[in-house]
């Protein structure tokens, strides 16, 4: 069998690039499902520690903490990338990048490439799969975010 092959997503997101790119890495707890987290607390906060080696995490309100992983990557407002091991430990992460691409004045293309399945073995295409509808909840909820601001601006959300 052969080794599963990178997961590449893009979705449209109804803002500048600069804002995508803010409320990813700035506002991440606000629009993040909590389904998606370690604790599953809903009054967590989500840190993204923005240089290249800082820690991603939540801590909970009691302060416990939990890593998802690392930064390797940072480029705002384009591109962030980090080792990825959100419910695993930090030897089994993968590797994500995100692109964030101007697509007019208040429009940006989000390109997730998510790799590094064959360091996981026969866990790999499993884990992949896994991250295919784990990746599509995820951006549903960033996209709301975007809707939710445009409504209350008294925008129109973007179709």
């Amino acid at each position: 069998m052969s080794p599963p092959t990178a997961l590449c997503m893009r979705f449209d997101i109804a803002c500048p690039v600069d804002h995508a790119f803010r409320t990813w890495t700035s506002r991440i707890a606000l629009w993040w499902p909590t389904s998606h987290t370690m604790t599953g607390d809903e009054h967590l906060e989500v840190i993204i520690e923005k240089h290249v080696g800082g820690r991603i995490y939540e801590r909970t309100r009691t302060g416990r903490e939990a890593d998802w992983g690392q930064v390797v990557r940072w480029e705002p407002p384009r591109v962030f990338g980090f080792s990825w091991h959100l419910g695993t430990d930090a030897d089994q992460a993968t590797d994500v990048e995100l692109t964030f691409v101007p697509a007019g004045q208040n429009a940006t293309i989000v390109e997730l490439v998510h790799t590094g399945w064959d360091r996981l073995g026969a866990e790999g295409p499993v884990r992949r799969e896994r991250n295919t509808g784990g990746w599509n909840a995820v951006f549903q909820h960033f996209a709301q975010t975007f809707q939710t601001d445009q409504r209350a601006a008294g925008g129109q959300p973007h179709q």
